[in-house]
């Protein structure tokens, strides 16, 4: 039986995403716009790896390329802030493209390995180059996001990024959803559970790989852009190596075979890892005690969600769902 979005979810998920941005205050607000960034970067991750097939360790580096190249265009060459969105993530998948030509040769753990080292790479440049990037000291005064004289300003601010942030989420899960379902996402499918078996039927295998792979850099490069217009000022320490494994953890916990495992992965993860780092800051505890925290949670919902729900979160509950109604 042929699955279809749940539409009284969906519609329920529209609904709430809609007001949330009128109802929480600034500080909860915040932490919904990072959701909806992270959405976006685990969609890209999910259909990669989930898919696909492919492992990466690199996504924080394509979501720095895209933040740094919406920021560069918009401040230093006077390109719109609009325009500067539209381009990084094309910009961040014309760099994946050419990366995954050597790096795609390698699977498994070695291509893991070789998406960790192009982050590391990529975060060494961004510090070297100083008169492009601003090194270590980051790029500041970045343009307001608007259109010609109407600027995204203000108390107006986080409200338009929420709406943003979470509406290009959407799309990029909608995006999937039909993609997945289509003849291309059927051959990644294919891909993912045998290369051999899908080069002999047929399928275009270096090809669909490559692309799959531009394609998520792309959804990184688009939610870095938006991340840039949103802060203002973006540095290289703005995109740790932890943020690659933070993406990870939060594909894996909603499941990396479910389009909208991206949602509930990264909702859950963020904000347990909140609440984490809020305890952390009580009064009493260490200093260190809110990054250790942050470390604890990735290491121990990992590895309750391996040995209790191999399958992440969504598939999980779905064939929960379709056992009982089979039951009655």
């Amino acid at each position: 039986m042929k699955r279809g979005i749940p539409g009284g979810w969906a519609t329920v998920a529209v609904v709430v995403i809609l007001l949330l941005p009128l109802l929480l205050p600034e500080a909860l607000l915040t932490i919904f716009i990072f959701i909806g960034l992270s959405t976006m970067v685990v969609s890209g991750l999910s259909l990669l790896m989930g898919f696909a097939g492919q492992v990466s360790l690199g996504q924080a580096a394509f979501y720095a390329i895209g933040a740094y190249t919406a920021a560069l265009l918009a401040r230093d060459l006077g390109v719109p802030p609009l325009v500067g969105l539209l381009v990084a993530p094309a910009a961040t998948a014309g760099i994946a493209y050419v990366v995954g030509l050597p790096l795609l040769r390698l699977r498994g753990h070695y291509l893991a390995f070789a998406t960790l080292a192009f982050q590391l790479i990529t975060l060494s440049l961004l510090g070297e180059a100083r008169d492009i990037t601003g090194g270590d000291t980051g790029l500041a005064g970045i343009p307001a996001l608007g259109v010609g004289p109407v600027q995204v300003q203000g108390a107006f601010k986080p409200i338009v990024f929420g709406y943003l942030a979470w509406g290009l989420a959407l799309l990029s899960v909608l995006f999937n959803y039909h993609l997945v379902r289509s003849r291309p996402g059927r051959a990644l499918r294919a891909l993912a559970s045998s290369e051999a078996g899908a080069l002999a039927a047929g399928v275009p295998v270096a090809r669909y790989k490559l692309q799959v792979f531009a394609l998520s850099a792309a959804y990184a490069g688009l939610a870095g852009g938006v991340y840039a217009f949103y802060v203002s000022y973006i540095a290289p320490g703005s995109f740790p190596l932890v943020t690659s494994i933070e993406f990870l953890i939060m594909a894996t916990v909603g499941g990396l075979g479910s389009v909208w495992g991206a949602v509930v992965g990264a909702t859950l993860v963020t904000l347990v890892v909140q609440v984490l780092q809020s305890l952390g800051t009580l009064p009493g505890m260490p200093l260190r005690a809110p990054a250790v925290f942050s470390y604890a949670v990735y290491g121990l919902v990992l590895v309750g969600v391996m040995l209790l729900l191999p399958a992440g979160i969504v598939p999980a509950l779905r064939s929960a769902r379709w056992a009982r109604w089979r039951r009655l």
